[in-house]
């Protein structure tokens, strides 16, 4: 065999391996673009969402511009919160907000993007091994909040407004938690100063909330360690006339210890 009917052979041996190979023949390809969005609509109602991915995916591709790329990104964003891909979510919506700012449906992408960071950081042992949320960092707490603070500023009348309210509410109050949380792990420390620090940051963001009274308490004990007495007063002052149930006012320096027992506690494995 000559060697160029060698090549010739070789290039159609390639050509046949890459007919036959993994990538299926898309069927969608003659598809006008609504049908696409029909079927993959279709596909996201009955749970079959890696088809409703490839299909949203196609639609992006190749109707880029139009009200059905719009709402594939809008459902792609739905489908990766679903499915607990939160950065993919994330990324699919911040897209569809940057392109469409105004979009009718942009309350909605500003709700899933909360909803998505509300839920971060919640995995299968958390079920189990339930932990208090305030021992958890802050962080995605406050991306959830700031997303849901973006929806009440932009669309105070959404369909969506009352739920993000709700959930800013829950929020507001683990953001608080989690710095009286760590005030009390600098008084166990020592560190006085840092303490009554985190201690004025919640009287003075998060008034209101649960924490308020455990801030004060550490607030007390704080200026009581540094020997700042009169501070102290005032906030014993202040704990007293609108906590007057609290621990610390019965006994003044002594933080009411109110974290959850560690898991090893609940199954009994200190013993």
């Amino acid at each position: 065999m000559s060697v160029r009917l060698l090549l010739i052979f070789v290039l159609v041996s390639l050509s046949g391996c890459s007919w036959l190979g993994d990538n299926p023949p898309d069927e969608t390809r003659d598809w006008p673009v609504d049908r696409i969005y029909s079927d993959a609509h279709t596909a996201l109602a009955s749970g079959d969402y890696e088809k409703a991915i490839r299909y949203y995916n196609i639609i992006e591709a190749r109707f880029p511009f139009g009200s059905y790329a719009q709402q594939s990104q809008l459902e792609l964003g739905y489908i990766y919160y679903r499915t607990d891909e939160p950065d993919s979510a994330l990324v699919t919506l911040d897209r569809f907000l940057r392109q469409n700012p105004r979009h009718p449906h942009a309350d909605y992408a500003y709700y899933l993007k909360g909803l998505t960071n509300f839920n971060r950081g919640f995995g299968f042992f958390d079920e189990i091994f339930p932990r208090d949320d305030t021992q958890r960092d802050p962080g995605l707490a406050l991306d959830s909040f700031e997303d849901f603070s973006m929806l009440l500023h932009r669309f105070p009348d959404s369909h969506y407004a009352g739920d993000a309210r709700q959930r800013m509410l829950h929020l507001k109050n683990r953001i608080a938690g989690y710095e009286v949380h760590v005030g009390r792990y600098y008084i166990k420390r020592g560190a006085f100063e840092a303490a009554a620090n985190r201690a004025k940051y919640v009287i003075e963001h998060f008034q209101g909330t649960p924490a308020t009274s455990d801030a004060l308490s550490i607030l007390v004990a704080s200026y009581q360690k540094l020997e700042l007495h009169d501070l102290a007063d005032d906030a014993m002052s202040v704990l007293t006339l609108n906590y007057p149930d609290h621990p610390g006012v019965a006994s003044p320096g002594q933080v009411a210890d109110r974290e959850l027992r560690s898991w090893w506690e609940r199954l009994g494995l200190d013993e």
